[in-house]
């Protein structure tokens, strides 16, 4: 059944308002749940990629695992399973799509790296995948994560519709082409070595690259757990205002774009409360969400 911002959870006005009472710390309440969510998350991801040496391919299992595993906060996947289980969904029911928007996330970074793109040679504390391997292997990495993605999200899962699975795929294709990753890095590059000239031109790119990550990994976890479509709206918009303020969070413990900083300071602020605006509807089952915004704050500093 679909699930509906106005849905009464347990039909009793009195239960709203022990539900509202008990979200009064979820930064504090997301960190367990952080850390299960992780947890299985790096589970599932170790299950899913190919071994490292025993794959007839090379290096190519070895280097898809060392862009993908020991470390990261997995703060996307969280995003996924934090707002399935808003609305009535479990864990199990998103752990394929929370895998999915994770490698999505790797395929993107080992490109990123890449010499012709940023050129980086650490990544996590360790060298990217081009300098722990080669350019060719990493650029066939980041190829192989991002096909296994979509072999993650449309693999059958208990409880979860055919349709819902094929509307998240679908979704997590829109965010990575011409309208998401690919032309937020296009942008970017068109930018690099300009100065970044307004708040809303800045934002323009975070929109096609951080933003659109946690957006989709938002609606990802709406669309798996069953969110009515008034909710899923809601969920969708609550990731892209998420992941703009973590990015201006990011910028502004890198001191990037320090010409702004008075305007991403106010900004920052003004989309974690729409973020947190979006969910609180949804009550208690809506503190990992809050949780997210409140860590995502604190990040600031």
């Amino acid at each position: 059944m679909a699930r509906g911002l106005s849905e009464d959870r347990e039909g009793s006005g009195d239960r709203a308002e022990t539900e509202a009472q008990e979200v009064t710390n979820p930064r504090e309440a997301v960190k367990p749940f952080m850390e299960r969510c992780r947890l299985r998350v790096d589970q599932a991801l170790d299950e899913l990629l190919p071994p490292d040496g025993h794959d007839g391919m090379g290096r190519l299992g070895g280097a898809m695992r060392h862009a993908v595993l020991g470390g990261g906060k997995r703060l996307r996947p969280v995003t996924v399973i934090a707002a399935c289980e808003a609305v009535g969904g479990s864990m199990e029911q998103a752990l394929a799509g929370a895998c999915a928007v994770e490698l999505v996330h790797a395929y993107s970074l080992v490109h990123d790296d890449l010499p012709a793109m940023d050129d980086d040679d650490e990544r996590r504390g360790k060298p990217t995948v081009h300098r722990a391997y080669d350019e060719p292997t990493a650029i066939l990495t980041g190829d192989a994560l991002l096909t296994l993605a979509f072999e993650s999200l449309t693999t059958p899962v208990a409880g979860v519709g055919p349709e819902r699975q094929l509307e998240a795929a679908r979704e997590l294709a829109a965010h990575c082409g011409y309208a998401g990753l690919v032309g937020g890095q296009s942008l970017d590059i068109a930018q690099s070595g300009q100065r970044v000239g307004s708040l809303q031109e800045l934002e323009r790119i975070h929109l096609g690259k951080t933003a659109a990550l946690f957006r989709v990994s938002a609606a990802i976890g709406g669309h798996l757990g069953g969110a009515a479509p008034e909710i899923q709206a809601e969920l969708t918009r609550y990731g892209e205002e998420l992941g703009l303020a973590f990015q201006h969070a990011d910028d502004r413990l890198d001191e990037e774009h320090q010409h702004l900083a008075e305007a991403t300071s106010a900004r920052l602020l003004e989309l974690l409360e729409s973020a947190r605006s979006r969910v609180r509807p949804l009550g208690v089952a809506a503190a990992p969400l809050l949780g997210l915004a409140d860590l995502v704050e604190a990040y600031a500093g």
